[in-house]
């Protein structure tokens, strides 16, 4: 269960942990808020076999009125399927996923958060607070609950989330191996993106959102096009902040470097142009763009927040910043934008570091916990 089926990591985690545990021999039902999914990921779940029930009433914001209407409905299917586990995915889903699978008697419950709300860019301090005591409540009702990296448990625990033994470190799959197989060569990926062959292509993938950070990255452009005057930025992804990353671009004067390609069901050509991945987010469960960085190769800069320390091994696969700093990400781009031989080192690393985290890996993982819980 997740709250919405819409372009993102949380998503393609959800979706591809179905396909893998029917592949061997789970019954699965995948189940989302209608009204946030978006039809044409509706469609590539149902293309890839799995089985999917949309809820009217399950919607991502604070609703009192259809989150009651989604918790009765939610009862009702899990009295109806029967299911032996529910397995809930982000913060909406797992509230009210958890709380209808303890109404409804379900044997075994696990969760996984896909990042958190316990700071930058989410809500306040008050709305925060209280999400934190929805989250140690739910933790009550919890058999596991999956993070994708060891940094997330800490992140739990450090505000009374949960035990630590009901912690389990699984990372968010990615199909290293097909990503490979589409990927363009650089120079065909250029082409077709319209860029020079000269260019020095710094990319970012995601929503356009506070939490994502690429507002830093912006501010980070004057610094760094000062001195790689053929610096392109080009930001894969949409959402409430674009009008507002361009305003920004033109305020600094640095609009001629920034692109927007708006979003985007397939990444890949634009990793295979890029020079280097700059993922500047505030909050980051694990980052699944960071690891299909590394499967092709592309150096990544990424800020010390979340999983991301996790997946670039304390910066030995990467660079890490901290957040909110466009000087210090500046600087950073600026060292492996100017030493090929660093970027060239990082690039032959990333593809073994990635085969860490790809599906299989999960799939094994998800469906070992599923059997020790069965046992126990």
């Amino acid at each position: 269960m997740i709250t919405r089926l819409s372009l993102g990591g949380s998503t393609e985690n959800t979706v591809l942990s179905v396909v893998g545990l029917a592949r061997v021999g789970h019954d699965c039902l995948l189940v989302a808020g209608a009204t946030g999914s978006e039809p044409a990921v509706v469609r590539a779940a149902l293309d890839r076999g799995c089985r999917v029930e949309l809820l009217p009433s399950l919607v991502r914001e604070l609703a009192p009125g259809r989150d009651l209407r989604a918790l009765a409905g939610l009862v009702g299917l899990f009295r109806r399927e029967r299911p032996e586990l529910v397995h809930t995915h982000t913060s909406k889903a797992g509230f009210l996923g958890r709380l209808a699978a303890r109404l409804a008697r379900v044997p075994t419950v696990v969760h996984t958060p896909h990042g958190h709300v316990f700071y930058g860019g989410y809500y306040g301090s008050a709305l925060t607070a209280a999400f934190v005591q929805l989250e140690r409540i739910a933790a009550r009702w919890t058999d596991r609950i999956v993070v994708l990296t060891e940094r997330g448990a800490e992140e739990h625990l450090a505000r009374g989330v949960g035990r630590p033994g009901q912690y389990v470190a699984i990372p968010s799959g990615v199909d290293t191996e097909a990503l490979r197989a589409r990927a363009p060569g650089r120079g065909a990926a250029r082409a077709a993106l319209g860029l020079p062959p000269d260019a020095r292509v710094v990319v970012g993938i995601g929503r356009l959102v506070p939490v994502k950070g690429f507002d830093v990255l912006v501010g980070s452009i004057p610094e760094v096009a000062g001195r790689v005057p053929a610096l392109r930025v080009l930001l894969v992804g949409d959402g409430p902040e674009r009008s507002r990353l361009e305003a920004r671009a033109r305020l600094l004067g640095v609009e001629a470097h920034l692109a927007i390609a708006g979003a985007r069901e397939d990444v890949v050509p634009y990793l295979a142009a890029a020079d280097l991945f700059a993922a500047p987010s505030r909050n980051e469960g694990m980052g699944r763009a960071l690891v299909e960085a590394l499967a092709l190769g592309v150096p990544v800069v990424g800020t010390e927040v979340g999983g991301i320390p996790s997946v670039l091994d304390g910066g030995r696969y990467g660079t890490l910043v901290p957040p909110d700093d466009p000087t210090a990400l500046a600087r950073a781009l600026l060292e492996l934008l100017e030493d090929p031989a660093r970027r060239a080192t990082l690039g032959r690393a990333g593809p073994a570091r990635a085969e860490e985290f790809t599906v299989e890996v999960m799939t094994t993982r998800i469906t070992g916990m599923y059997r020790s819980l069965a046992r126990g």
